[in-house]
């Protein structure tokens, strides 16, 4: 069974700081690029950040020097790491698993998200 399950999301006052983390399991992380996506009410998708399965990474450019994302293929595991918080960043963070398994069969997986607010 293939999880993705976000965690670490919550309100947070404007300036201050959040850590998400995607945990996964039933794929092969290590071969995946990962990323976070974000949402917020009545608006598109966004792609925030990603990480490929070696060591490039990509960000929007609103985020970029405030966000980071990091992988932890033992465990599994992707993060975000996000400083400078505004009210702007308030939506639901989404991990996102992309790749190739057997017999070139691609995948493209999702976490149920989780909220992030920016609010005083």
């Amino acid at each position: 069974q293939v999880q993705l399950v976000e965690s670490g999301g919550g309100l947070v006052q404007p300036g201050g700081s959040l850590r998400l983390s995607c945990a996964t399991s039933g794929f092969s992380f290590s071969r995946s690029a990962m990323a976070w996506y974000r949402q917020a009410p009545g608006k598109q998708r966004e792609l925030v950040a990603e990480i490929s399965s070696g060591v490039n990474t990509g960000y929007l450019d609103s985020v970029k020097g405030r966000f980071t994302i990091s992988r932890d293929n033992a465990k599994n595991t992707v993060y975000l790491q996000m400083n400078s918080l505004k009210p702007l960043d308030t939506a639901v963070y989404y991990c996102n698993a992309r790749g190739v398994g057997s017999l070139w069969r691609e995948y493209d997986y999702w976490g149920q998200g989780t909220q992030v607010t920016v609010s005083s």
